[in-house]
């Protein structure tokens, strides 16, 4: 069987080959979207169910119980990137799939049937944690696999763009559910309803989601490379044998810290920033977040294309230019209008530089490693310098909000993202000098 990874040696076009290409990239991306849409239905609905397990009269409080839950989950992620690496690299990219969003089923069927504080006390907010715990160590293992098997199925010619739909549908998965929320809102439930009982409903469309996705996944046929790889070594998704790669691990972790934190404080930080930061009302938020991620999403595959013409350094530090200056600017300025037309230019104008960074570090990552120690090798140097920088972006900001400096927050995202333009400056450009084709 053909290495997949190699160069085209003509340019006629193998419509069933694009088409095989095309499927499979689809039900990765789906699973992807459901993953995330599970994972991001709890930030989406935090200010409905955040008072029924964490009791305080301080909104500002309950937001901040539930962000520090959130960023604990995180801690999980570096464990699951390690197992689902494991397996992919293993036994298979299609099997780590399928074993990653089954994980996620059990988690949101958790969340849905938990009793509140007023039912069972402390032991509420406990099995929330135990279900978010359940669900980083899903998302640990997504995205590495989920990274590897896009960028293998992809030809050498289009990695970038096809790649980019990794982050199209992480991103959709927060879109989706937002939309879930919207329809909630706006067309079943009152606000009284929604707080007392309406906020299980998204936890169980998630369930039956991610049942389906994993039906879809179970379908889906291995990567040419991964079977290339077996002829030519026994494969392990070892540890160890990752090590055999310090410098590619410390380039994971480095090109990772800025954007991240850039990704999380955009995305999840952003509806409880406009809500609690600059006044908006619940409505407001909600439309100007949601009006915020369909620009974002449109921008990924662009970025994506664009890379695979110029390459990928050169959108890494626009990135880390860009969000090294205006990260401050555009935050003070979004604090401080009441507009929410102009809280929503103000998040486009930072997706324009953030969108450097989310459409293609899936693809930098894999394009670092032989196929042996891929999934290993994205996933757990990715999940640990999430679980540090990214899922704590949320609780750092709004601990300097508790004390009365939440400017300070703003100068620390900028020197994240300042940090790992350094890292940028200096690395290969990934697309001329590709582990693609290695196997060993």
């Amino acid at each position: 069987m053909p290495d997949q990874t190699a160069q085209p040696t003509s340019d006629h076009l193998d419509v069933h080959d694009v088409e095989r290409r095309v499927k499979a990239i689809f039900i990765g991306s789906v699973g992807n979207l459901v993953e995330w849409y599970d994972f991001y239905a709890y930030t989406a609905f935090a200010l409905y169910f955040a008072p029924a397990f964490f009791p305080h009269s301080d909104p500002v409080v309950q937001q901040l119980n539930a962000a520090v839950l959130f960023a604990a989950t995180f801690l999980m992620r570096p464990l699951g990137g390690w197992l689902f690496g494991f397996i992919a690299d293993r036994y298979g990219r299609r099997l780590s799939l399928t074993a990653s969003v089954v994980c996620m089923c059990f988690g949101s069927l958790i969340i849905a049937a938990t009793p509140t504080y007023a039912t069972i006390g402390f032991a509420a907010p406990a099995i929330l944690a135990v279900a978010r715990v359940i669900e980083g160590l899903s998302l640990g293992g997504e995205y590495g696999a989920s990274a590897t098997y896009l960028s293998e199925v992809a030809d050498a010619k289009h990695r970038g763009f096809y790649s980019s739909f990794q982050y199209v549908t992480l991103i959709g998965g927060q879109l989706t559910a937002i939309i879930v929320l919207l329809l909630l809102q706006k067309v079943f439930l009152t606000p009284e309803e929604l707080k007392a009982w309406g906020w299980r409903i998204p936890f169980v469309i998630g369930a039956m989601l991610a049942i389906t996705a994993a039906v879809m996944r179970r379908s889906l046929h291995e990567t040419e490379a991964f079977i290339e790889a077996k002829k030519v070594s026994k494969p392990t998704g070892s540890i160890v044998g990752l090590l055999n790669y310090p410098r590619e691990l410390l380039l994971v972790v480095g090109l990772t810290a800025g954007g991240t934190a850039a990704f999380y404080t955009f995305t999840t930080y952003m509806q409880t920033f406009v809500k609690l930061s600059v006044g908006l009302t619940e409505d407001q938020t909600t439309i100007v977040i949601f009006g915020s991620l369909i620009f974002a999403t449109i921008l990924q595959p662009i970025y994506g294309a664009i890379s695979d013409r110029v390459g990928r350094k050169p959108l890494l530090i626009f990135f880390g230019v860009a969000g090294t200056l205006a990260t401050v600017p555009i935050l003070t300025a979004l604090k401080e209008t009441r507009s929410p037309f102009t809280a929503f230019l103000l998040i486009c104008g930072a997706w324009i530089f953030v969108a450097g960074y989310t459409s293609i570090n899936a693809i930098v990552k894999a394009e670092l490693f032989p196929t042996n120690v891929r999934a290993l090798g994205v996933g757990l140097p990715y999940a640990i310098t999430v679980s540090i920088f990214g899922g704590t972006a949320p609780a750092v900001a709004l601990y300097f909000k508790s004390i009365g400096h939440e400017d300070w927050f703003y100068y620390y995202l900028s020197g994240m993202i300042f940090l790992s333009l350094l890292i940028y400056a200096t690395m290969r450009d990934t697309k001329h000098d590709s582990a693609m084709h290695r196997h060993e």
